[in-house]
């Protein structure tokens, strides 16, 4: 498993790299964070297959990979000019969409598929959000901005009414998905529940006998939904056109790989993450009828549409274009 540790190395990364300035057509940097919902970045890595289509293009695209842990570290990069392309939730895109408009403009370039997030305690007395007590502690990658943050305020609107949506934000703690995971399966701190995503909801599970699913993402959300995005800043995509076709090129290209060969997929995801899971877990976690693999985003707007009613983003999206650039791999999005 990844640690706190090389987290702290990438922000430290991060910070030496804000001051370099734009860069020519031909260089992408890429944050990621943690968990097969990044599946498709891991592959394009493992693969070279920006690369490949960057010839295709006519240019030699020189990739950089940084691992970050939240939203909100990667909305800082980006408009620190520290990397090209975030992936994170939906919502620190809505966040920092409706934060930069008229200025960088950002928007999404891809979806990396739909992915049910599970809200996982040991606690016995919790068999759902309701049932959270002062003393529970939900640990998920961002506090308030993250796309489990989000969730989980949707939840408490639906649960206990639109005004009390932050009714569950005081039990949240900003915990990288693999330590979350540890302490879970540990059972030995205060940390007793984790919204967390795949692989990590699946090791929980199959390593807690008291660990439950308590909520399900595509319930709240109504149905499959791409959670996880890509997004840049305007100014990024217009002036580098071919980066920006061979990118999109190669996700659709991984998205295919990890369709139809799941188990090559799930070899490319333990090459580049490094970590222990068990490899028969992850295939299965691949293999799930809920998950999907594709760039076009689905169920999108019912979040962005709810964050604006509670007040938390200013603007009202109308449609997913709204916030997505756009492009013909996108164009069955929702």
């Amino acid at each position: 498993m990844f640690r706190f540790s090389k987290v702290a190395a990438g922000l430290a990364a991060l910070a030496l790299a804000a001051a370099v300035p734009a860069h020519a057509e031909g260089k992408i940097r890429i944050a990621e964070q943690f968990g097969v919902v990044y599946l498709l970045l891991n592959v394009a890595q493992d693969q070279k297959l920006i690369e490949k289509h960057g010839r295709k293009q006519g240019v030699d695209i020189d990739v950089d990979w940084i691992r970050l842990s939240g939203g909100a570290a990667g909305n800082d990069a980006l408009l620190s000019n520290s990397v090209d392309v975030v992936g994170a939730g939906l919502g620190p895109l809505f966040t920092v969409w409706d934060r930069t408009a008229g200025k960088q403009n950002v928007r999404a370039v891809a979806s990396l598929g739909n992915f049910p997030y599970y809200l996982v305690s040991t606690n016995p007395a919790v068999k759902s959000i309701a049932d959270f007590g002062p003393k529970d502690r939900i640990a998920l990658p961002a506090v308030t901005v993250s796309v489990q943050a989000r969730i989980l305020q949707m939840a408490a609107a639906k649960q206990w009414g639109a005004a009390q949506f932050r009714k569950l934000d005081p039990l949240t703690q900003a915990v990288p998905h693999p330590d979350a995971t540890a302490a879970v399966i540990a059972g030995k701190t205060e940390i007793n529940a984790h919204f967390g995503n795949p692989p990590f909801q699946d090791q929980e599970l199959a390593g807690n006998p008291n660990a439950k699913v308590v909520l399900d993402s595509y319930e709240v959300l109504g149905g499959p939904s791409s959670a996880t995005v890509l997004y840049a800043t305007e100014k990024w995509v217009r002036e580098n056109p071919k980066t920006y076709r061979a990118f999109l090129d190669a996700l659709v290209e991984a998205a295919q790989l990890a369709s139809s060969n799941p188990e090559a997929a799930a070899d490319a995801y333990l090459r580049v993450n490094r970590n222990s899971i068990d490899r028969a877990l992850l295939v299965k976690v691949l293999k799930d009828p809920k998950v999907q693999f594709k760039v076009a985003p689905q169920n999108t707007l019912g979040l962005a549409q709810f964050l604006h009613q509670v007040g938390a983003i200013r603007k009202k999206p109308a449609s997913w274009r709204d916030y997505f650039f756009a492009h013909p791999a996108l164009a069955s999005g929702s």
